[in-house]
């Protein structure tokens, strides 16, 4: 049942979910054509549905569907109509796009309970490796005493920097780009303080102005990084 969330071991994966009311728990394979293949967790430990499937490699988009009490007055919103996303998701794919089908209930009519499935409309989690060779890299090893820190925005620190390539503008990528480090080494910094990069959401009252959440201060990822700020483009590739 552990860890949480989905660990690929190098032939299969592992996937955990916690859920203190769930009566079942549907595990749901997501094909690049939007074909889902659904498979009960079979076992329960500690209120931790978990399974093992072999041969379920990086890359691969999966949700939750949940079985279970549907009493919002208790706290208890078990919908399988819901495509969940996992809450220990390392990586995240798509966005919402503000569908009535998001809400367990009908707007307008908040009592009333909304039971179109929201798979179309809604974000994925993806499996991702987590073996990675780090060569001879090593930590610098700054002194506190002696470390600068600089508070920077992705986005803001490379949108309009003109040394960095235009397709790595607004990305990772483009902050470890040379001409930002030596930027920032010439200013003395020893350390990056990032705002917000964990995956976050898009407010709908935004989506319908044709703008995006700037800040990041909307997270439903937290060990998820925003997949807007990547450079690549395949599920899981943030990671």
């Amino acid at each position: 049942p552990y860890p949480l969330g989905a660990t690929y071991d190098g032939t299969g994966t592992n996937f955990a979910l916690y859920s203190g009311v769930a009566e079942r728990v549907e595990l749901c394979l997501l094909d690049d054509d939007g074909s889902e293949t659904r498979i009960d967790l079979p076992e329960v430990d500690a209120f931790v549905w978990h399974g093992y499937l072999p041969q379920i490699a990086p890359g691969q988009r999966y949700g939750y569907r949940v079985h279970g009490p549907y009493d919002p007055a208790q706290g208890h919103r078990c919908d399988p109509s819901k495509l969940l996303l996992d809450p220990y998701a390392n990586a995240i794919d798509g966005q919402i796009d503000g569908d009535p089908s998001l809400y367990s209930y009908t707007f307008g009519d908040p009592e009333t309970r909304n039971e179109s499935d929201s798979a179309a409309h809604t974000m994925t989690s993806v499996v991702v490796n987590p073996f990675f060779d780090w060569g001879h890299d090593r930590p610098p090893g700054h002194q506190y005493h002696e470390t600068i820190l600089y508070e920077a925005h992705v986005k803001g620190l490379t949108m309009q920097h003109p040394a960095v390539p235009e397709e790595l503008r607004g990305t990772y990528a483009g902050i470890a780009h040379p001409a930002v480090v030596e930027h920032l080494a010439d200013l003395g910094v020893t350390a990056i303080e990032l705002m917000p990069v964990h995956q976050f959401v898009n407010d709908p009252s935004l989506q319908e102005k044709g703008l995006s959440n700037y800040w990041g201060y909307n997270t439903i990822g937290f060990f998820a990084p925003h997949n807007g700020y990547s450079s690549m483009t395949g599920a899981g590739q943030q990671v």
